[in-house]
């Protein structure tokens, strides 16, 4: 049996249905500058309805100017720290009506580049993007450039990062957090310090290690330079940076992992070479990721709100820009675990 199919209902298939033109029809249905009045609106409304109209989505961008696209920009698309901003972003987007779509970095920045631009040509409404810069970036090059691009054409930017970029920046404060965490554990009485760092290239990691060196330094303490090991931000460079200090395990009371996920790599090192934590060594994190706080036992961190992070920039997108980039701080706050109990002896 031949099945006939259903032509698509087109824009002027519902202007003659409501008895108006095909310009008022789309503005009525897509938005724009002029609006048209309350009365053929409706009629257009009603008759779209009937008609079972689906708009086209690329008329409704060239008569609103945007589209209802956020783009999101993370450097890894797994990573539980990533994952939780990413949740805010979306919960927030879904309570506006927006679309978010998900690119991954993979911590390249031609490939934060090019998503940028795509974005850009895609004329989405704003931009979200996540992680630290690079010591090396200039406010000028490729992804600034990019970013000034995006904005004198009426799009919104806003990042989840150091102020590094002329956009509005929510920034968490990774040194002073860091200093705080220090300054507790030298009040739990741990003395002999060791740093898992992330690539020292990496703000993020950078600051977190600085801050903890100078809560350290109130106290009179330091870390020697053999016991700063720096290696990728990941569970796998946890694992390899604490393998590194597995032979001077009597030197240290207390190890820092510069983010939580390389702390589960550390606490995975330790154990497969025979040491407990926190009987043999304590060990501390950054960023308190939620699907971490059932492991056992559970780390000591720097809790970081990174679900309301997200919320907060998708609202920041939302808002009229300032004459100037805004900067929003988050304060991080230090979570006592049973990783670093009070030391005795």
């Amino acid at each position: 049996m031949k099945v006939e199919r259903r032509s698509l209902v087109t824009l002027d298939d519902v202007a003659r249905h409501a008895g108006v033109s095909p310009t008022t029809a789309s503005r009525a249905l897509n938005g724009g500058v002029r609006k048209v009045r309350k009365e053929l609106q409706e009629r257009v409304l009603a008759s779209a309805a009937i008609l079972k109209y689906t708009p086209n989505a690329q008329a409704q961008a060239m008569a609103r100017g945007r589209t209802n696209v956020i783009g999101l920009i993370v450097h890894d698309i797994a990573g539980p720290y990533f994952a939780s901003i990413a949740s805010g972003v979306i919960e927030a987007a879904n309570s506006e009506g927006l679309l978010v779509t998900l690119a991954s970095t993979n911590r390249s920045p031609e490939r934060e580049v090019q998503h940028m631009a795509n974005l850009r040509a895609q004329r989405a409404q704003g931009v979200i993007i996540v992680g630290s810069r690079d010591t090396r970036m200039s406010r000028r090059g490729p992804l600034g450039q990019e970013v000034a691009a995006f904005e004198s054409g009426g799009g919104r930017t806003v990042l989840i990062s150091q102020h590094r970029l002329d956009a509005d920046t929510i920034v968490i404060g990774d040194q002073s957090g860091a200093r705080d965490l220090a300054s507790e554990l030298v009040t739990l009485g741990y003395r002999r310090h060791a740093i898992l760092a992330g690539p020292s290239a990496l703000l993020t990691a950078s600051d977190r290690a600085a801050g903890y060196r100078r809560g350290l330094a109130a106290s009179g303490l330091q870390v020697p330079r053999e016991l700063v090991v720096e290696a990728e931000f990941t569970r796998d460079g946890g694992y390899q940076a604490a393998t590194q200090l597995i032979d001077r395990i009597d030197e240290i009371d207390c190890i820092f992992a510069v983010n939580d996920v390389m702390a589960m790599g550390a606490m995975a090192a330790l154990r497969d070479n025979g040491f407990s934590v926190p009987h043999d060594v304590a060990l501390a994190g950054f960023d308190d990721i939620a699907t971490l706080r059932d492991v056992t036992p559970r780390l000591t961190t720097v809790h970081i709100p990174l679900t309301e992070i997200g919320s907060q920039a998708l609202r920041l997108v939302l808002e009229e820009p300032g004459h100037q980039p805004r900067i929003r701080r988050i304060k991080g706050t230090v979570v006592i675990g049973e990783s670093t109990p009070t030391r005795t002896r």
